[in-house]
This record gives C-alpha cells, sequence and structure tokens, in this order.
C-alpha cells in the first residue's frame, strides 16, 4: 500500500510517500513559506536525485497539489499517477483529552481536531488545513489522523492532574497531555525490540531532544509521565523555550511591564538555550564551540540542560521503580555525544555505564556490553510511525 504522509505546519508542507509494504520511502519533500512570494519546493526520491524550485502556493492545497507534481514528474516522479496512493497520513498536534489513538478521518474526528484549536492554536489550524486540502485533492483516498497527544492518553490521573481547584480546570480543560507522542512510541517500540523484548515487558526513559525538549517514562507500554504538560512549554530546558519555572514568574514580569505578549514571547521564543548562553544561538553545536573558547554563559546553559535532564530520568526511576533502558532520540540525542556523556556520569550510582567508543560513534547501544540499565540512541521517525499507524487501520 503506497501511504502519503502530510504534516502541515503554519506556513509550510512536509510530505513524505512510502510502499507500507517493506516500509521503503519512495520519496519526501518540503514546500516552505506557503502564501508568499519566495515559496520554495525540495523534494527528494529513492534514486537519490533531488529538486529545488521556487513555486507559487498561495495555500495548503496549492502547495500539496504541487508536491504531487512532484511525485508523478515523468522524470524524478515515484508514481505513474496519483490513483497509486491507497492512504493518506495526517500528523495531528493535539486531539485533547478524548483521543487515545490514531483514527481514521471522519466528520466526528475533523470536529475533534478543531474543537482543540484553543488548546494548540499553532498546529491544530495548519493541521486541519492539510486535511480539507487532500479531502478535496483525493477525494475517494481514506485519511488517518495520528494525534501527537494520544500516546500519553494512557497517564494515570494522579500524572495529567494539576493542583488546581477542580472546576476551573475540568471548566478549561487544564490538564498534562504531553506532545511528540508519536516520537515517543516509534523509540519506545525500537528499544524494545533492541533489547528483544515486548514492549509490554520492558520500562523505558525516552528522551526527544532536539529544539524541542520532552522526556517520557514508559513502563510497560503505557505512559507513565511525560515532561510537556497542557503545553509544549513545560518540561526540560529547550531550544528556545524556559521549561519548567516558577508560574509566579509571569505575574512578576506581568507586575514589571511586560505584556502578556511580551511575556509568551520572553517564555516560548527567548529562553532556554538560546536565552542562557546569550550567542545568540541555540544550536547546541555552537553551544559546545563557545564553551571550548572559554564562555561561561555557554557553560551554565549546558549544565542547566543537563541537570533538568537528570533530575526528570531519577524522577521517572522513582515511579518506574527502575528502568530498563535511557533512550536518546532527535537532533540533539541523537549527535551530541557529550552531552550523552554528561548525563550518564551523573546516573553512574544506578549502574549505567557508558562505552565510550560506542559513544562517540552515535552507535545503537552505547552502554558497556552486560550492563544494566541500558542506554540507547535510536534515530526517531515520526513519519514511519504514521505509516504504520495509517496502514494498520485501513488494513
Amino acid at each position: 500500500m503506497k501511504i502519503l504522509v502530510i504534516n502541515a505546519g503554519s506556513s509550510s508542507v512536509k510530505f513524505t510517500l512510502y510502499e507500507s509494504e517493506g516500509e521503503h520511502m519512495l520519496a519526501k519533500g518540503l514546500i516552505e513559506r506557503i502564501n508568499s512570494a519566495n515559496t520554495s519546493l525540495k523534494y527528494a526520491n529513492h534514486r537519490g536525485e533531488k529538486l529545488e524550485k521556487d513555486i507559487s502556493a498561495n495555500s495548503y492545497e496549492a502547495a500539496i497539489s504541487a508536491a504531487c507534481l512532484a511525485l508523478v514528474d515523468k522524470s524524478m516522479g515515484v508514481i505513474n499517477n496519483l490513483f497509486e496512493i491507497e492512504g493518506i497520513g495526517h500528523r495531528v498536534v493535539h486531539g485533547g483529552p478524548d483521543v487515545y489513538g490514531s483514527a481514521i478521518i471522519t466528520t466526528e474526528i475533523k470536529q475533534t481536531i478543531m474543537d482543540c484549536f484553543a488548546l494548540a492554536p499553532l498546529h491544530n489550524p495548519p493541521n486541519y488545513e492539510g486535511i480539507e486540502a487532500c479531502a478535496h485533492l483525493f477525494a475517494n483516498v481514506p485519511m488517518v489522523a495520528v494525534f501527537d497527544t494520544a500516546f500519553h492518553q494512557t497517564m494515570p490521573p494522579a500524572a495529567y492532574t494539576y493542583a488546581l481547584p477542580t472546576e476551573i480546570a475540568a471548566k478549561n480543560q487544564i490538564r498534562r497531555y504531553g506532545f511528540h507522542g508519536t516520537s515517543h512510541h516509534y523509540v519506545a517500540l525500537a528499544a524494545a525490540q533492541t533489547l528483544g523484548r515486548a514492549l509490554d515487558e520492558v520500562r523505558l526513559i525516552t528522551a526527544h531532544l532536539g529544539n524541542g525538549c520532552s522526556i517520557t517514562a514508559v513502563n510497560k507500554g503505557r505512559v507513565e509521565d511525560t515532561s510537556m504538560g497542557m503545553t509544549p512549554l513545560e518540561g526540560l530546558v529547550m531550544g528556545t523555550r524556559c521549561g519548567d519555572i516558577d508560574p509566579a514568574i509571569v505575574l512578576m514580569l506581568r507586575n514589571a511591564g511586560y505584556s502578556l505578549s511580551d511575556v509568551d514571547k520572553i517564555l516560548n521564543k527567548s529562553s532556554g538555550l538560546l536565552g542562557l548562553a546569550g550567542i545568540g544561538s541555540n544550536d547546541m553545536r555552537d553551544i559546545l564551540q563557545a564553551i571550548a573558547a572559554g564562555n561561561n554563559a555557554a557553560q551554565m546553559a549546558l549544565d542547566v540542560f543537563v541537570h533538568r535532564l537528570v533530575k526528570y530520568v531519577g524522577a521517572y526511576a522513582a515511579i518506574m521503580n527502575g528502568f530498563d533502558a535511557l533512550v536518546f532520540t532527535a537532533g540533539i540525542g541523537e549527535n551530541v555525544p557529550v552531552l550523552r556523556a554528561r548525563v550518564c556520569e551523573k546516573l553512574a550510582f544506578m549502574g549505567v555505564k557508558l562505552d565510550r567508543a560506542l559513544n562517540k560513534s552515535n552507535a545503537l547501544r552505547i552502554s558497556q556490553e552486560g550492563t544494566a540499565p541500558a542506554v540507547l540512541v535510536v534515530p526517531t521517525n515520526e513519519e514511519l510511525m504514521i505509516v504504520r499507524e495509517t496502514a494498520r487501520l485501513l488494513e
């Protein structure tokens, strides 16, 4: 079954075409700056051929149409016509409190996505527009919504409930939802396979460390807790997001004369590694270079990042009564051995023993042979997880 994966963002569309049997990726691409004068298309197929060009696309439907033209192009395409596409999987960020898994898109599911616009104002509206665009372009092709929040819906109430007045929380849908669920689910399955055990037999701590960062306790296939909360702002230190802070800081900033818009920008866009390092970059590679050059602020940024991460690992080990593997994934998690080494050094008292050579090479298993808990580096693949979920539901 050929499955098209669509990830519609605020001004972009990522698309990937897979053959689900054998999980073979046929092509992928990115359309950026939709509805602007400099919209661009980047495309690559499984033969290694690449294309970059400026296009005109003033809507999500126009952008996805351009993607379709690339997929059927006589020289660089990978299918003869669009009728070969038998299913479409959409990444949807928020499913609210009642969506417990991926779902075939129906009128009811569309309404659920719209009902969550207020919970994910930057993500759900473009996700929905991508769905509507595909409904027009692929009239008879079934579609599946794969929700970032769904994997975390297995959390127990004690983990997702904030200590606020119950009436106020219920009225405003205030609770921990968690994000990056598709990534955490994928790497948890891959980690269990690496350990040679079923997912429902292992206790995992999965650390998705990229520009956005989250960490999840996966206890025998169910999420015990996760660091992101009602929004993706809570939890670990991130590229530009502050993560956990005293809520009263928001009130203090308001009293100091900052508008709500200012506070939102400070917490989401100006904090995290960017705000701590003070070098004009939140890229971990740039921060490590600054540290090597003797920059104390950059060193503090790394120290705070590691401290917060280790604290969460310890907390999750406590609520699961130990863990069988710590799993690093995403841009930082997969590619920064120095960071992994710092974290593992602090976890040595738990039995974590790093193999420095394997860690330096970004190997799949970077802990010393015969030691437990294991430490793994698992490249995430959210698109493939969406393909699997789409194929599972449609077959």
